[in-house]
């Protein structure tokens, strides 16, 4: 099963194939903001994926849309609630703004 590292806690979480980042920083008990219930309508789950990029899913048309209306973004910009962890570890990087902090 592959790890999800939260930074800059440093947590780390084993999810399925399949899962959503949200919803493992969500499981790991990391605070997230979300508003659209996975959507990709609000740009609030913003996050920076470091590690493990070329294994999960590929931005679709609506998240590259919310992402480009978000201040902030760089190459490394993904939803949460949009990537879907494949088989090989992720490292993420929860935004200050983004997570409530």
């Amino acid at each position: 099963m592959p790890v999800v590292t939260i930074q800059p806690s440093g947590k780390t979480i084993e999810v399925s194939i399949g899962t959503t980042l949200l919803a493992a920083v969500m499981k790991a008990g990391e605070a997230i903001a979300n508003k659209c219930q996975g959507k990709a309508e609000c740009g609030a789950c913003h996050i920076f994926v470091l590690d493990g990029r070329k294994s999960v899913s590929r931005t679709t048309p609506a998240e590259n849309a919310k992402l480009d209306s978000i201040v902030g973004v760089g190459s490394k910009s993904r939803l949460a609630c949009q990537v879907i962890v494949g088989e090989e570890d992720v490292t993420l990087e929860l935004l200050s703004f983004a997570s409530g902090r």
